[in-house]
């Protein structure tokens, strides 16, 4: 990657000869390739000048659009407006669920959903299913143009429907959606920020309400950036909790992610350690999300080579429930998924009385999801550490833990702590976890790791991850 200041002359270049597309362009791919670095991950967050240029390229396409009429949405509605601008729809991912649940709590309003298609197609037929009910709600899919089509499509629309708010939900990369949204809109609105592993576009931009959904973002973004941002938790619907009364004859543990999460280099290997794990405790593991065919061919491959039966390994690509799931199954403990954590699932865990055990990332707080469990919640640094203690568990002690994820769930994730913030935001006091003691970077470990990312096999491996990035794009 050249450096970020040529970079950034050449995309002010592009914007003084007028080429905004072509800027946009830029920006955009910047940005895919930076999250696409496994070095950067948990690194790099944000970029004010990126945030800069793409505030400046919507500031000068803004200005000469024309002047329009407000648009109709919703016929012989009274109701206030909100717009929620976002990159692409999709069953899996917690951004869509966490829209879902912004629109649910605010019944009483009127919701406009407005896709850039920037993250790729939609899921179109998922989505029309979900919202069949829901009258108040209409959603907008931008059409396939150029990327400065798209988004003088975009402010047009805000420009006629003008929103009573606008929440901001973009992918990492979408510089479309970062410059719709300038202050010249004089407009409220805010910046939700769930694209937290990775740099982001619009996480700097301070004409925006700076929402974050977990602590380690929260006091990042506070801490490093300086940001006057707010803490919102992660909530979920309560789905209710069976208590478990007898062991399982089998321990059975579970993980939810995709194979962004999971499969990337790093010196604990989750395709290897779960097969490892199989061995140990002669037990079963419910995977739910996809992974690749070669992450999968990998992980049976280590089975056999440890002769587990195949069928000890329960693979689910996809669920609308992730918390009915591990009931369903009756999962004994929940292992969040490394090297990258996750927060809806780790809350749906959590929720259904599950216990919880977490990876303690070497280099990377925020990677590492520790203050989203339970203070008492199993962490371990080493693969030895965390078949050990799956090895000794007990009835009683996952007992306890199940009530202690319930009780976290119930102090922290509650749906109605949305509510009561989206109907009065500026009324509602919301506690922020403190940081956990837990967390101990091992920073000479991670050196020793990125010198080993310059080696043959991890250059390969940058290739064919970007590769899958690329079509996970153009699919559902």
């Amino acid at each position: 990657m050249r450096p970020i200041i040529e970079k950034i002359n050449n995309i002010e270049n592009l914007i003084s000869a007028g080429k905004l597309s072509n800027a946009l362009i830029e920006i955009r791919d910047y940005v895919e390739r930076v999250i696409t670095e496994p070095v950067c991950v948990g690194q790099v967050f944000g970029s004010s000048d990126l945030d800069k240029l793409c505030v400046k390229i919507g500031t000068i396409n803004l200005a000469r659009l024309p002047t329009l009429e407000d648009e109709i949405v919703f016929e012989e509605s009274q109701l206030e407006t909100v717009c929620y601008l976002v990159s692409k729809l999709q069953r899996t991912g917690g951004h869509s669920r966490l829209v879902q649940d912004f629109i649910r709590a605010q019944p009483q309003k009127n919701h406009i959903i407005i896709s850039t298609e920037i993250g790729g197609p939609s899921d179109k037929k998922y989505f029309e299913e979900v919202i069949q009910n829901i009258e108040n709600l209409s959603i907008k899919y931008v059409p396939n143009r150029s990327l400065l089509e798209k988004l003088s499509w975009i402010q047009g629309v805000l420009l006629k429907v003008r929103p009573k708010h606008t929440y901001l939900f973009n992918h990492h990369q979408d510089s479309v959606a970062v410059s719709a949204i300038v202050p010249d809109f004089c407009m409220d609105a805010s910046f939700c920020h769930h694209g937290d592993h990775h740099l982001c576009l619009g996480v700097s931009m301070d004409h925006l309400t700076h929402i974050d959904f977990h602590p380690m973002g929260y006091y990042y973004c506070r801490d490093q950036f300086g940001l006057d941002n707010v803490y919102v938790p992660l909530t979920f619907e309560d789905k209710s909790r069976v208590l478990k009364l007898e062991n399982n004859e089998r321990l059975i543990t579970a993980t939810a992610a995709g194979f962004n999460k999971i499969e990337i280099p790093y010196y604990v290997d989750y395709l290897k350690i779960i097969p490892k794990i199989l061995k140990a405790t002669d037990g079963k593991h419910l995977h739910i999300g996809r992974l690749t065919p070669w992450g999968l061919h990998a992980l049976y491959a280590e089975m056999r080579r440890l002769g587990v039966p195949k069928e000890r390994f329960i693979y689910v690509e996809w669920t609308p429930s992730v918390w009915k799931k591990l009931q369903e199954f009756n999962v004994d403990v929940y292992v969040v998924s490394f090297p990258y954590g996750a927060g809806l699932t780790l809350i749906e865990a959590m929720g259904a009385g599950v216990p919880v055990i977490l990876h303690q990332h070497f280099y990377s707080r925020v990677l590492s999801s520790l203050e989203l469990a339970y203070s008492d919640a199993f962490v371990w640094a080493r693969p030895d550490e965390l078949i050990d203690h799956l090895k000794g568990l007990t009835l009683k002690q996952m007992l306890v833990e199940g009530n202690m994820a319930r009780l976290q769930y119930e102090k922290y994730h509650r749906s109605d702590i949305l509510n009561q913030y989206l109907n009065s935001p500026k009324k509602l006091r919301i506690d922020v976890p403190p940081l956990s003691k837990k967390f101990k970077p091992r920073l000479d470990e991670w050196a020793a790791w990125v010198d080993d990312q310059f080696k043959f096999s991890n250059i390969v491996f940058r290739f064919f991850y970007r590769l899958a990035r690329k079509i996970r794009r153009l699919s559902f």
